[in-house]
């Protein structure tokens, strides 16, 4: 019998506690302690790093060790705490985590952070994710997982529709480029009359995640936004089909109350957006994992533990990094919240490729993951400018999926929007 999230949990964590400490050089001070004499260790993370019950685990192999975790509401209030933090020389947390995007922004404050090269590591993670994390010769990021996307789906809804229900037909059905998904939704619009997506912003997401170089070239230089036809041709694309949008914004109330209803059939779903489909959706059944993806491979996010140096305790963070993201503790993780790991050991261990989901009519997810991630071929290039210039066309969206406003009058806002930038 294959192992669920539930079952792996037990023993993967007793693996975990059998797992040796790995020591990192650095500073030769010593620990700070509490007024209790144990060595406060604080963590910030956001969303779901699924540490919960391995922070106990560490705190019971190392009975000198207090772990307080601190979680922000948004990864965007945890990356201006984050870059709040830098600027001020203080107020950061032991060990901070950030996702693979802020690399690029973060590169001027790369000295404010500990090197965590050691040869206790190399060769730990996939190589790509290894790279992001380097600068300047120094590792400054231990990676977390990854985030390999499959298209989640409401499999009493496609039956609804007269489409196949089985999650390798499904597969079967989807396989293709993203003109090939909007075709089987038209279809499935036209049987239903439900939408066949959340929404176009967090489809947009998955789109420019294959691009090579979405709003940057490679040396960091901005395309300006008008000259820019891959990011016109996705816009375009979505605009064309925007009858196929439940018109929501991912994390909004409306989002969040339509997975209680009938309120969209699919949606892009990279591994850690397993935890959000099944709270949202709890009591509601029929949501399975088809092992496809528009385009091929495509890979949503990913998170990193950092080790600002500011820290009172940088040694002891180091130990605790290490530790939280090797094999055996991120199985852990992925077992609690879905959290894809990035290294390659526990990319293909039984205990992730056997993991299966209840909720999710007993998917195989632990062996879908694995093939998605093996289907990413490369990551976007994100430039100083990723975020300034993604939230300019994210907004123009947004303003006619979820606004109704005209989407060529919307582009043409964000081209005056653009320019306000300087970036050209």
């Amino acid at each position: 019998m294959k192992p669920t999230r539930r079952t792996l949990l037990a023993g993967a964590a007793t693996a975990a506690a059998a797992t040796a400490l790995t020591a990192c050089g650095g500073k030769s001070d010593g620990p700070t302690t509490n007024k209790d004499g144990k060595i406060e260790l604080t963590v910030a993370t956001f969303n779901e790093f699924g540490y919960e019950t391995l922070f106990k685990t560490y705190m019971e192999q190392n009975p000198d060790v207090v772990i307080k975790a601190k979680k922000a509401a948004t990864s965007d209030d945890a990356r201006k705490n984050l870059m709040t933090g830098l600027a001020a020389g203080k107020g950061l947390a032991d060990i901070e985590g950030i996702e693979v995007n802020w690399w690029a922004e973060l590169a001027q404050y790369a000295a404010k952070f500990e090197d965590l090269s050691s040869p206790d590591v190399e060769g730990r993670w996939v190589d790509w994710k290894t790279e992001a994390a380097t600068i300047d010769g120094k590792l400054l990021g231990y990676g977390t997982d990854i985030g390999p996307e499959a298209i989640a789906y409401r499999a009493d809804l496609f039956e609804k529709a007269g489409l196949p229900t089985d999650r390798e037909e499904v597969a079967k059905l989807l396989e293709g480029d993203w003109d090939k998904y909007f075709e089987v939704g038209q279809q499935f619009v036209a049987a239903a009359g439900i939408p066949w997506y959340d929404g176009a912003g967090g489809t947009y997401n998955g789109m420019i995640q294959q691009l090579a170089t979405p709003y940057e070239k490679t040396d960091g230089t901005p395309i300006p936004l008008k000259d820019n036809a891959d990011i016109k041709a996705a816009y375009d694309k979505l605009a064309s089909h925007k009858d196929l949008s439940a018109h929501l914004s991912q994390w909004s109330d409306d989002w969040t109350s339509a997975f209680q209803k009938d309120g969209f059939a699919t949606m892009l779903c990279p591994a850690w957006m397993m935890g959000p489909i099944q709270g949202n959706a709890e009591g509601v059944t029929g949501w399975d994992i088809a092992n496809v993806f528009p385009g091929g491979g495509g890979n949503w996010g990913g998170s990193y533990l950092t080790v600002p140096s500011q820290g009172e305790n940088v040694e002891a963070a180091k130990k605790l990094a290490a530790w939280l993201t090797a094999p055996e503790q991120q199985i852990v993780a992925f077992s609690e919240k879905g959290t894809f790991p990035s290294q390659k050991e526990a990319l293909d261990s039984p205990e992730v490729t056997g993991l299966t989901e209840e909720f999710f009519n007993n998917a195989p997810v632990g062996q879908i993951f694995s093939d998605r991630a093996k289907a990413v071929t490369s990551q976007p290039f994100t430039g100083p400018k990723f975020f300034v210039i993604n939230t300019v066309v994210a907004d123009a969206i947004t303003r006619w999926d979820v606004d109704g406003a005209d989407p060529a009058a919307s582009w043409d806002q964000a081209l005056s929007q653009y320019d306000e930038l300087g970036l050209a």
